[in-house]
């Protein structure tokens, strides 16, 4: 059928992706020393497998044995596996001079955005004012990540989410200018760029004389990157190539005169003889001439961020302004956007903190019924649900961060998991606020109305939210099906494999009999969170028994199951992130942080809520997968209910949520 064979090639597809005023002087013409190890090169996202048929069983020892050295949680979590190398401790990756030299910028980046930095204004104009733009380069905002010795600032991931963070607090229309620039737009420089191409064009683009842009959406290609039309010939002396097509909705298309962009080139086949045609990453300029933009573009949100049509007609690029290898654009594509979707967690994280803190000063200054409306049931289960989510969403954005920066090259998973949840959150958090605030919180006077249109595109680009749930569940039963595959070819020889087919025979067994096989996050959690840890194990228990029982009913017909996809997704989803807290919470505990009781509690609601949300998920699963089952309401209706019943640890959150606000 034309749909199966449809949402097949979606599924292959899917698994390629993978104090005092503000002075600016006090960055100024100072190159100050970055990190020693510069993770943001070595750490960038492994290439993903090319087709689904790994899923088969003619998995190599090769892959098998590179799999086994992975130290993803989130890839370990589908196997049933308790990685923790990657997330226990929370991750303190900043050396003492590293602290040191971000405090030095928190304060300048901060009072910048609070004393010269209009939100509204910038909105209304839709654009940012050039004062704005100008300030922000005297900061060294345009280069935060490229080396010193080449005019940056030279932060490491870790730094830079911290004041990316900062942005996100004040205008997300500004943090788009910059991370369009930065984030991805000259990123491919970073990450695959030769000396000569990091020489020519980064001390230019760090200093924001010339702005970059990423260029890979066309009309008729947007998640299905690979379909782009745009194509690339090389002149018959090898020496350029003539660059044809237009690209859509690239933000800072009308501004940049760096461009980073993908287009199908020939490529022959050493082997065969024969040509085909790939995807190559270019750094094109505009000075190159045949490049102009259409008209900025008319949008919801963001809007003073730039967003234009882009088009090459006849654009002559010279052949070492190639990106990466010939024929290799689509993995420089995936690796860029899987290396600065943690940026957007940490944006986003600063988004709903500046948004709590809206929807707290009113609750505690608004007054009904005699009251002031904080000590309403109601309005302290909204502030603490969406305290919850903040610091889930935090939690994560430093977790990955901290991972790139000790150099981890195993980590598109959960970039994609923070990426979708941080969108979620901050959307469902904002829209509460407005919930708290009322008629005041729907009047533009009050600035949330415009972050809400500003958030909403957070779900659809770089990667939408749905196409990444598959991709997180396409790419995590990959590593399951391997796994599955080893044992098929062990039952082969099952008295030189006895010892691997009697553990895992053993551990499947008492998995569905609701024993549990024996993980334990015990000795890595703190004492006071021994509790969320064990339903921690738990639903992860659960969540892998129902990976391995689809698996084994499906095989490579999975990557069809959408419906079940995306709810193996959310639970992977719930996972990661109960781990993650569960780690920050812990480390807080340990070292006696101020916030330790409060995080505490934030951790224990989050771990309570998703361990009844896996529970319900398997059932549905398992029991009733039609989504428009009468039991599937039914099972909706006991999840409420065991909400209900739960742990009076929460309700305590609710009600105590003020003491810390």
């Amino acid at each position: 059928m034309p749909t199966a064979k449809m949402a097949s090639g979606v599924g292959r597809q899917l698994l390629r992706l993978g104090g005092g005023s503000w002075r600016p002087s006090v960055l100024l013409g100072q190159p100050r020393p970055g990190p020693t190890h510069r993770a943001y090169v070595s750490g960038a996202a492994q290439a993903a497998v090319e087709k689904s048929e790994s899923l088969s069983s003619d998995a190599s020892a090769k892959e098998s044995q590179a799999k086994a050295e992975s130290k993803s949680f989130a890839a370990g979590m589908f196997k049933g596996q308790l990685t923790t190398d990657q997330v226990f401790p929370y991750p303190s990756v900043l050396n003492e001079e590293q602290t040191q030299f971000l405090k030095e910028l928190v304060g300048p980046m901060s009072r910048f955005f609070e004393e010269v930095n209009d939100p509204a204004k910038n909105d209304a104009l839709e654009q940012v004012e050039e004062t704005t733009l100008k300030g922000l380069k005297e900061l060294g905002a345009f280069g935060l990540q490229v080396p010193s010795e080449l005019g940056g600032v030279g932060l490491c991931n870790t730094q830079y989410a911290r004041l990316v963070e900062i942005v996100g607090m004040h205008d997300l229309g500004v943090g788009i200018t910059l991370g369009a620039h930065q984030s991805i737009g000259f990123k491919g420089i970073l990450l695959f760029g030769t000396k000569a191409q990091k020489e020519k064009y980064l001390p230019k683009l760090a200093s924001g004389e010339t702005l970059a842009a990423f260029c890979l959406t066309e009309p008729a290609s947007g998640s299905d990157a690979a379909s782009i039309r745009s194509s690339a010939v090389p002149s018959p002396c090898g020496s350029y190539y003539t660059l044809n097509g237009s690209k859509i909705w690239i933000s800072n298309g009308g501004l940049a005169d760096i461009f980073t962009v993908f287009a199908k080139t020939p490529v022959k086949d050493a082997s065969t003889g024969t040509t085909k045609e790939k995807i190559t990453a270019f750094v094109v300029e505009r000075s190159f001439g045949g490049v102009t933009h259409g008209p900025p573009e008319k949008k919801m949100g963001i809007k003073a961020s730039n967003t234009a049509e882009v088009y090459f007609d006849g654009v002559r690029v010279p052949s070492e302004n190639v990106l990466g290898e010939v024929g290799g654009g689509f993995k420089v594509a995936m690796h860029i956007l899987n290396n600065g979707r943690f940026g957007m967690a940490a944006a986003l994280a600063g988004t709903m903190k500046a948004i709590i803190a809206k929807a707290v000063n009113h609750a505690t200054n608004r007054t009904q019924f005699g009251e002031k409306i904080h000590n309403f049931g109601v309005i302290q289960e909204k502030l603490a649900r969406m305290a919850v989510l903040q610091y889930v969403t935090e939690s994560m954005a430093y977790m990955v961060s901290a991972n790139m920066d000790q150099g981890s090259k195993d980590f598109q998973i959960e970039a994609a998991i923070s990426k979708i949840f941080s969108s979620e959150a901050a959307w469902k958090v904002t829209d509460e606020c407005i919930q708290v605030m009322g008629g005041m919180g729907f009047m533009k006077e009050a600035g949330v109305e415009r972050v809400l249109r500003d958030l909403r595109i957070f779900r659809i680009f770089e990667g939408t939210s749905d196409i990444l749930r598959l991709f997180v569940a396409l790419q995590g039963c990959m590593d399951k099906g391997k796994e599955l595959s080893g044992l098929g070819n062990a039952l082969k020889n099952p008295f030189g494999n006895a010892g691997l087919l009697l553990g895992e025979a053993g551990k499947q067994l008492r998995r569905r009999a609701g024993l549990g096989s024996g993980l334990s996050l015990s000795g890595v959690v703190h004492p006071e969170l021994s509790r969320s840890g064990e339903l921690a194990v738990q639903a992860l228990e659960q969540f892998a028994t129902v990976v391995e029982a689809k698996l084994i009913k499906h095989k490579k017909g999975i990557v069809n199951e959408q419906f079940l996809l995306q709810r193996l997704a959310d639970g992977a989803i719930d996972l990661y992130a109960m781990v993650v807290v569960l780690s920050r919470a812990s480390r807080s505990l340990s070292e006696g942080h101020p916030t330790a009781q409060h995080e505490k509690m934030l951790c224990d609601s989050w771990c309570i809520e998703v361990r009844l949300g896996v529970t319900e998920c398997r059932w549905r699963l398992e029991a009733h997968p039609d989504p428009f089952s009468p039991l599937q309401a039914a099972a909706r209706i006991r999840e409420s209910m065991a909400a209900l019943q739960s742990d009076p640890q929460q309700q305590e959150l609710f009600r105590n949520f003020k003491r810390y606000h």
